[in-house]
């Protein structure tokens, strides 16, 4: 089967841009037309965007509505989102402006009802971003540390109707340093809901790594590509090449 590769697109202050480890003070901005690198990404052969409102991670609530709409209306790609959703009319906010899918983070770990009405209300649409620092899930912006494991709270969600978890390393968000597999995979074992792995892809090699470990794993479903692609330390047409490679 193969991986699905999601490009991100981290919004901050309506720009484009890459934070290190989660830290909004070491930002670097790489477009400030999110719109166009949406196009570009489409025209590269990618099936799908993950989004980031970073300045509502960590105000509570949307900020970067404009830049959103204007990614939704330029590209025919589904978009997964997330950043400060803490509330059904967030969710139906975003998902109003073309929205496909809606990642729920800190809430999950604060209020995890909310989780399951809204994946209720919205079957298959509604997914679990779990941002683990040294196996522990970070909240708040990853300004929080909660006293809950990453594969604790995913084997807690695991009858809640999700339709995937995106599995954060933060400590390699950003760094270049290669996916955590290890700990990605453990996590995937531990349920049946598909798994997205996301921090730290570096090159071409994780993308081969996540391929074969999705092949002791089958759940495990795709990965975010955020600096390496910018940075042009991954080729988009070979990285697709090597996620749909049987």
């Amino acid at each position: 089967m193969a991986l699905t590769l999601y490009p991100a697109i981290d919004l901050k202050d309506g720009a484009c841009v890459r934070l290190r480890r989660g830290a909004m003070d070491q930002a670097t901005i790489y477009a400030d037309d999110p719109a166009s690198q949406a196009r570009a990404f489409q025209q590269a052969g990618f099936e799908a965007l993950h989004v980031v409102d970073l300045n509502g991670a960590f105000a509570g609530h949307g900020v970067n509505q404009a830049a959103v709409r204007a990614i939704s209306e330029a590209v025919s790609l589904p978009i997964q989102l997330g950043g400060g959703i803490r509330d059904m009319a967030g969710i139906e906010a975003w998902f109003d402006l073309g929205i496909a899918r809606i990642i729920l983070g800190s809430v999950a770990v604060k209020n995890p009802q909310l989780v399951r009405t809204a994946a209720a209300a919205f079957p298959g649409r509604i997914i679990v971003g779990i941002d683990a620092s040294d196996g522990m899930v970070a909240t708040e912006g990853w300004a929080e540390i909660s006293t809950i494991s990453a594969t604790d709270l995913a084997v807690r969600l695991e009858d809640a109707g999700i339709c995937a978890i995106i599995h954060t390393d933060i400590a390699r968000d950003g760094m270049l340093a290669g996916l955590n597999l290890e700990a990605t995979e453990a996590l995937a074992r531990s349920v049946t809901i598909p798994v997205i792995a996301s921090g730290g892809v570096a090159g071409l090699a994780d993308i081969i790594a996540l391929r074969e470990a999705a092949s002791r794993t089958p759940n495990l479903a795709g990965t975010i590509i955020g600096r390496a692609l910018y940075d042009g330390r991954i080729d988009a047409a070979a990285a697709l090449a090597a996620a749909r490679a049987c």
